[in-house]
């Protein structure tokens, strides 16, 4: 069923009006507002952003806000703008190199290395897919009543519809994937308006960085694992690495710096988004002593009492646009981790049979989903240095990235990032080892 994938290119077609219209905004032929130029250059941030507000956040989020209210607002804040960083570099790298980040570490590390990050970035597709089955799971039961079984069964076959799109060019599939992540924002904007939150305790459980016990580092990880995925981190710069293509070093500075607002405009909404799940839980659900309130289920039963049937609705809509969308990202990813580690294939039906198996079997053993959901999303955190290390190392050097290379400044916000994520993960794992989380 593998196969060996030896033309990496895209097929050649017709180059579309809005690719058209790209070129001549890159050759400053293009004229009329700054907006309306840097549309044609919007829609991969989106869909990389679609993995910031998955499943897995809502699961954490929840969790977060419930047990610890506002404390943990900080440390979305500050995985957000992590994300923001990450995912500008990796939209660099493909526009600099026209390679996407596996594709640079089969060529540049030793096969054993390639291969060995291969199996690792395929155990964080398995752990990124059961999140985001089991919360699209979730959503077709919330909302319509169906077996939590058939519900992902539902969430497979729709998936591989969205996926379909990807024959049609890269405009369809960003707009579907843009499009629900516009229903889950504006959900949580409903959810924000009805829980009528604490603005003072927000804007301090915000800026003012703590912790309270080991629970709360359990927590935070589980967010920084959520916020920033390493998936993305590879798919991310094959979105960029062939949609337009710069003809001089000039043009290529220009796209990098559309692609910066994609990244500010995606990733900041994300931002909020992940905010105002937090604020819901912690407004909602810890400010009225319910701090148990740790699941989704929970979470949807529990809001229709206290905020009126709308809130449940909107919560439960908003789950299963997330699910949909970041299940098919999530598949995308896959795909082009395999192909550019090992320079192979599989269909991608195969692909999503594999990979939506853990989520069936713990659906079929009757596990908790959001249990479970925040503990794939430790695993996700453990995979980031997999993903971040090489991105950091690739961006830095002159000889692959030319004169998008990184700034020092940059280089060392980066490295300070992956210390940070290294040294928080060798914390959590002391505490586990040690019996204390």
């Amino acid at each position: 069923m593998v196969r060996r994938d030896d033309r990496l290119s895209t097929p050649e077609r017709e180059p579309s009006a809005t690719e058209r219209h790209a070129v001549r905004v890159l050759e400053g032929q293009a004229r009329g507002w700054r907006l309306t130029r840097a549309l044609p250059f919007l829609g991969p941030a989106f869909v990389a952003s679609v993995a910031y507000i998955d499943p897995g956040n809502f699961a954490t989020n929840i969790q977060g806000g419930a047990q610890f209210g506002y404390m943990l607002l900080w440390v979305v804040l500050a995985s957000n703008l992590t994300a923001m960083l990450v995912q500008s570099l990796s939209a660099k790298l493909g526009i600099a190199t026209g390679r996407n980040l596996a594709e640079l570490c089969r060529d540049e590390y030793p096969r054993w290395v390639a291969w060995s990050m291969w199996v690792v970035s395929e155990l964080i597709a398995v752990a990124t897919d059961l999140a985001e089955f089991l919360g699209a799971a979730l959503g077709f039961y919330l909302l319509f009543h169906v077996p939590l079984l058939l519900a992902a069964i539902l969430t497979g076959i729709v998936t591989l519809v969205i996926l379909a799109l990807e024959k049609r060019g890269f405009r369809p599939i960003e707009a579907v994937i843009t499009s629900l992540v516009g229903v889950i924002a504006g959900a949580y904007l409903l959810e924000t308006f009805l829980d009528r939150p604490d603005w003072a305790q927000v804007a301090s459980g915000t800026l003012i960085p703590r912790f309270a016990g080991t629970q709360s580092v359990l927590l935070a990880t589980g967010i920084l694992g959520a916020t920033v995925m390493p998936h993305v981190v590879f798919l991310h710069s094959a979105l960029t690495q062939r949609r337009i293509v710069p003809r001089n070093d000039e043009q290529a500075r220009r796209l990098f710096r559309f692609e910066v607002l994609d990244v500010a405009l995606a990733m900041g909404l994300a931002g909020l988004v992940n905010m105002a799940m937090l604020i819901m839980a912690a407004s909602t659900f810890h400010a009225h002593g319910m701090t148990g309130v740790g699941t989704i289920e929970e979470a949807h039963r529990t809001l229709a009492p206290l905020l009126g049937p709308l809130s449940s609705a909107a919560f439960a809509i908003s789950l299963l646009a997330s699910g949909l969308s970041s299940s098919t990202v999530g598949t995308m990813a896959g795909q082009i981790m395999m192909q550019g580690f090992i320079h192979r294939q599989i269909p991608i039906w195969v692909r999503r049979t594999l990979t939506m198996a853990p989520a069936l079997a713990v659906i079929a053993m009757g596990l908790d989903p959001t249990r479970t959901l925040v503990l794939s999303q430790v695993v996700l955190s453990f995979g980031l240095p997999f993903a971040l290390v090489p991105l950091a190392h690739f961006t830095a050097r002159h000889e692959i990235m030319g004169v998008l290379v990184n700034r020092r400044v940059t280089t060392a916000a980066i490295r300070f990032v992956v210390a940070a994520i290294i040294t928080l993960n060798l914390f959590l794992l002391y505490q586990i080892f040690t019996g204390k989380a």
